[in-house]
């Protein structure tokens, strides 16, 4: 499942971030509210009602007032406040509606201060008309504007689950989430990326951050991942795919590279893990990416690569250039994936988000439970302001019971490492 995030429209929200999967509407088969127009915004029956009677409650006070007031004072051009206040809420031709019963009213304050032959009453009522056709013609542009961001909204979102597929909650063995937030206001996309696909008998992740932002970053992201689902199922080893991984971003930047110089500069910091459904490991390849965290027999520990390869783009093209790690990872565990987005993330002070001592003091039931407690734990130290895009995905291999977890790991540089 993926948290930390909502469908269009309403991606606005701290979590800005990918639809969770399988997640169902909040209120199920109840009623669904009333549409307020083409923009697709959705206003409830009491939003209509207060929409009515605003603008309608402001012209009878004012005609009740103008029709009680002295003669000598004109309370008729106080009507002009009725469309114009109505076209900050409602639509066009709501407001255009208003501006007809305020000329109606119009006549009738005028009409009572003896004005209704006299020159004064067209002046009133093209004022007013005028001052409303200019609200009206605004409303009508902000309107278009508004179903503009819809639609492209729409197209954003289509492109993310494109980009980044939700991961299925099982996985063979293993229980899963991930969850994606974009630093750009109203974004859905951005340069991190994640991705998972099964083997005969592993389960094949993949996590990175590309260089850069905007739409070459979501470039770069694309062509990693639709290389990694493909290439994850043709290589036996990790080392093998993250060498065709390489080869894949090289081409790439290459053609890049004939229309714009600047593209042999860009890359990507990579994270390839697999976990064996067999075996109570985990095998990890690091392309200058941050450590998963990994949490065994109630200790939380970093699982530092001895010998991290260059980001892709920057990386030898061989099996040799890659070292393969190999962890513990028993019945009970859960790892942590995540990207540079959440260790550099910082607060009022400039200090940044320690994940791994905040990590260590989590009770990590489930991985739905540990995104959602990072993203909270995150958005009170950041006050809800990343400055980098985040992805992270959670891999539990579930207890089971009357199985052991092994002996506790030994303490050394490398406290999780096993033998393959």
């Amino acid at each position: 499942m993926n948290l930390f995030s909502s469908p269009v429209p309403a991606a606005a929200q701290a979590g800005r971030g990918v639809r969770p999967s399988g997640a169902r509407l909040a209120g199920g088969r109840g009623r669904q509210p009333r549409r307020s127009g083409r923009a697709g915004e959705r206003v409830p029956r009491a939003g209509i009602r207060i929409q009515v009677s605003l603008p309608a409650g402001l012209i009878a006070a004012i005609t009740l007032a103008g029709s009680f007031a002295p003669v000598a004072i004109h309370l008729s051009p106080l009507l002009v406040a009725a469309p114009t206040s109505t076209a900050a809420f409602a639509r066009a031709r709501f407001t255009a509606c208003v501006a007809l019963v305020a000329s109606a009213a119009m006549l009738v304050v005028d009409r009572h201060d003896g004005l209704l032959h006299s020159s004064i009453l067209p002046i009133h009522i093209g004022a007013l008309l005028a001052v409303s056709g200019f609200v009206i013609a605004a409303r009508t542009l902000h309107d278009r504007d508004l179903r503009e961001l819809h639609e492209v909204r729409a197209v954003s979102e289509a492109a993310q689950r494109v980009l980044l597929r939700p991961i299925p909650e099982r996985m063979g063995p293993l229980r899963v989430a991930s969850v994606y937030r974009a630093a750009a206001a109203h974004a859905l996309v951005g340069g991190d990326l994640f991705g998972a696909t099964r083997t005969d008998h592993a389960t094949r992740f993949l996590i990175g951050d590309v260089r850069g932002k905007g739409l070459p970053a979501v470039e770069d992201a694309s062509v990693l991942l639709g290389a990694f689902r493909e290439a994850a199922h043709h290589h036996t080893t990790l080392p093998a795919l993250a060498a065709s991984l390489e080869l894949s971003v090289e081409r790439h930047l290459a053609q890049l590279t004939e229309a714009d110089p600047e593209a042999g500069e860009r890359f990507i910091t990579a994270l390839l893990v697999e976990v064996p459904d067999d075996a109570g490991i985990v095998r990890v390849v690091s392309c200058g990416h941050p450590p998963p965290l990994l949490r065994h027999r109630g200790r939380v520990m970093a699982l530092e690569a001895r010998r991290p390869a260059p980001p892709f783009g920057l990386a030898g093209d061989t099996p040799d250039d890659y070292h393969l790690d190999v962890f513990v990872f028993g019945s009970g565990d859960t790892l942590l994936l995540y990207t540079d987005g959440a260790i550099e993330a910082r607060n009022a002070s400039g200090d940044f988000y320690p994940l791994q001592e905040r990590a260590a003091t989590w009770d990590w039931e489930g991985p739905g439970e540990l995104l959602r407690h990072v993203g909270d734990d995150l958005d009170a130290h950041t006050g809800q302001r990343l400055d980098d895009d985040l992805a992270m995905v959670a891999v539990q291999r579930p207890p089971v019971p009357g199985v052991g977890q092994g002996p506790p790991p030994p303490r050394s540089p490398h406290p999780a490492e096993a033998a393959p």
